[in-house]
């Protein structure tokens, strides 16, 4: 055999199953090999890709849970007549894409998923550019439903009035249509409650931990949360975490405003006077950051400032900003594997899939770039 690419492409995004995965599809969708060909045995797909012999197996579990090999005791894995004849499409529900930065490398993820002839990708057009996102989303909603998908992923909508019941609209619609969702970032119930799809992201409420503790360490005594209202369950997650790193250490305060509106900051500041405050996410921190800049209060000496997402502006403000790293390519590579587990096994129970991810130190917390 040739070497594989997969060898050569050392940063390559995701588990290395997931990516011996693709490859193997890859040859079964540009027909190397045809229904009925016997693929190598696990042992020569072990020394073709450098893994373990339970990687390989992994791998091959996942072709076969979609019909697209059959495994014969004894005998060895051999491509099935559905390898060839089942194509499927799924749909991209992201009201906030475009505006909400990390769900742009999410979807390149979901769409580096996608191999062959056996996955097609549909982002679905925008209608009324001027209406509302609630309406936009259920316009979208009413367009996929005609498409005879095998699939939706779908990011609920956040930071507005309506945005708990056309969440369950949208995928009780879908859920009617029999069509599987997987949710992206967020649930559409408010955390601890859950709802019963599929949910890629990371461990929110760690993270919130992790950075608050980040905080701690760096010597702050008097540490806020602060989240624009009607913020997703995600942010719930993180002031929980935020509140266990403090507990038993530190007074906590969680506020909830525009951090655009200089009333609602200079509240803050007169109530609970912090010196660093853990921002819900990076598009908060840049604005209160601009803020606390119109206010004449500096950065990182006065008050230290954190965010979550590590967008790309993260490292381009003016004072560069300490945050935690979503990998979000991965994120979407690893919805795309929940998709298609969930298609070939829609009796599941919902699952949790949390890729991890990793806190980013910079100047705003005092210390880093």
């Amino acid at each position: 055999m040739n070497q594989s690419p997969i060898e050569s492409r050392e940063n390559e995004n995701g588990p290395k199953y997931l990516r011996i995965y693709a490859e193997l599809l890859r040859w079964i969708s540009t027909l190397q090999y045809r229904t009925g060909d016997k693929l190598p045995s696990e042992s020569e797909l072990v020394k073709e890709f450098g893994a373990s012999r339970p990687t390989v197996a992994r791998a091959l579990a996942q072709l076969e849970s979609e019909g697209l090999v059959e495994r014969r005791a004894g005998s060895g894995t051999y491509v099935t007549r559905n390898a060839h004849q089942r194509s499927r499409t799924f749909g991209l529900l992201i009201p906030e894409l475009g505006i909400t930065e990390i769900f742009e490398p999410i979807c390149q993820g979901i769409s580096q998923g996608r191999i062959g002839s056996h996955h097609d990708l549909l982002w679905g057009p925008l209608f009324e550019p001027t209406a509302p996102k609630e309406v936009q989303a259920e316009r979208l909603c009413e367009y996929y439903l005609k498409k005879n998908l095998s699939g939706i992923f779908f990011a609920p909508l956040e930071l507005s009035d309506g945005m708990d019941e056309v969440n369950h609209r949208i995928v009780q619609a879908f859920d009617a249509a029999k069509i599987p969702i997987v949710l992206l970032d967020r649930d559409i119930n408010e955390y601890p409650t859950r709802s019963k799809y599929d949910l890629v992201g990371i461990d929110n409420r760690r993270a919130g931990f992790v950075v608050t503790k980040h905080l701690i360490d760096s010597g702050a005594e008097r540490i806020a949360f602060y989240a624009r209202p009607k913020s997703a369950p995600t942010v719930t997650q993180r002031i929980l975490g935020y509140r266990e790193a403090l507990a038993g250490l530190r007074e906590g305060y969680v506020e909830y405003g525009d951090p655009t509106d200089v009333t609602s900051v200079r509240r803050l500041l007169k109530r609970f006077r912090p010196d660093a405050i853990v921002c819900a996410n990076d598009i908060t921190a840049a604005r209160l950051m601009a803020t606390l800049g119109e206010l004449d209060i500096k950065i990182p000496s006065q008050i230290k400032i954190t965010g979550m997402d590590d967008a790309k502006y993260a490292s381009l403000l003016q004072v560069p900003l300490t945050t935690i790293h979503q990998p979000c390519i991965e994120l979407g590579v690893i919805a795309m594997l929940a998709m298609l587990d969930r298609v070939a096994h829609p009796e599941m129970l919902a699952r949790d899939f949390l890729v991890d991810f990793h806190l980013v130190v910079r100047k705003s917390s005092g210390s880093g770039e």
